[in-house]
């Protein structure tokens, strides 16, 4: 890998609505040899429960960040040229069989990993967060978890179903692969099936930052509660765009109403920028549902703002052994 990152096509000479959909118009992994942070799509949704269709979440996410420009004034960074970001593609998932897809996403993201990336995951609906989460531990250890979404994804089972979108974090647990001293979810809401679904959740050792408690509290607030959790551990975000209201994220599967804003989601996440991020992702956006790309321009920005956040750290921590 060349020691000056390769950044996204100059969008002074190519238009933005011109040429392949990359991440932010970012090279593809196969075009720079290597990368610090792997941009990889999954589009897998069988393990809905309602709405179908985040199986095209990462395209539709790809084509939105045709927007995005390469200097971050919100962390004051340039993140695609802190670290070398690229494209690797999607990992082909069977669709019929979620057993052998689970196992497959494992494998790929095992395979990433193995190369010294981090991983920026587009999905494809939650069921994927699971086998992200084994390859996590596996590298790093049990994994800081601060999951954002309207619901808890901590039932047990849909059907039988062990491996559904509302069931991985209880397989996490359950799998020893979280580190049940600093979990949290946030922007949680809406009907539950009993109050038994919180008892559970609480036993698990999930905290929960409402959405209510956000706009009460304020982003600030909040933000210093989620790091005080965290602390220093290595930290995987997950991101159900369902955690926005469906004024700002109508485009998903299982739509609640009062959620976060767009603004409330991103400046969360720049408060989280001194966590150790070593990987995150963002699902659920399923494009059929949308309106005039905001689910997609929202997810973007999401996934923009936590690879800064990973870009950044790259940077610091080479700057660090180097001495500079």
């Amino acid at each position: 890998m060349s020691t000056q990152p390769r950044g996204p096509v100059d969008s002074s000479r190519v238009p933005r609505y011109a040429g392949p959909a990359t991440f932010a118009r970012l090279p593809r992994l196969d075009e720079v040899g290597a990368a610090d942070i792997a941009v990889v799509g999954v589009p897998f949704d069988t393990g809905v429960s309602y709405r179908p269709g985040a199986r095209f979440g990462g395209n539709a996410i790809r084509e939105a960040s045709r927007l995005l420009r390469p200097y971050n004034p919100a962390q004051d960074a340039s993140p695609f040229a802190l670290a070398q970001v690229a494209d690797a593609g999607d990992i082909a998932a069977n669709p019929f069989n979620i057993n052998e897809a689970v196992e497959t996403i494992e494998a790929a993201a095992d395979d990433l990993l193995s190369t010294g990336a981090r991983l920026m995951t587009l999905g494809g609906d939650h069921t994927i967060a699971l086998p992200l989460l084994r390859s996590m531990a596996r590298k790093h250890g049990p994994i800081a978890l601060l999951h954002f979404d309207a619901h808890l994804d901590t039932w047990d089972t849909y059907f039988g179903a062990e491996y559904t979108h509302g069931t991985p974090f209880r397989r996490a647990v359950e799998e020893g692969i979280l580190d049940t001293e600093a979990l949290s979810h946030v922007g949680t809401r809406g009907p539950l099936y009993g109050r038994q679904d919180l008892t559970d959740d609480e036993k698990m050792g999930f905290g929960i930052v409402t959405s209510a408690d956000v706009m009460r509290c304020g982003v600030d607030e909040v933000t210093d509660q989620l790091r005080r959790r965290v602390g220093d551990r290595p930290l995987y975000i997950s991101i159900d765009i369902d955690v926005l209201d469906p004024a700002h994220a109508p485009g998903t599967g299982t739509p609640e109403a009062g959620g976060l804003t767009s603004r409330e989601l991103l400046e969360i996440l720049r408060g989280l920028a001194s966590c150790n991020l070593v990987s995150a992702d963002v699902v659920e956006v399923a494009p059929a549902y949308d309106h005039a790309e905001m689910t997609s321009v929202a997810a973007s920005h999401t996934a923009y703002e936590l690879t800064t956040i990973m870009s950044r750290q790259i940077a610091a921590a080479r700057g660090a052994a180097t001495g500079g």
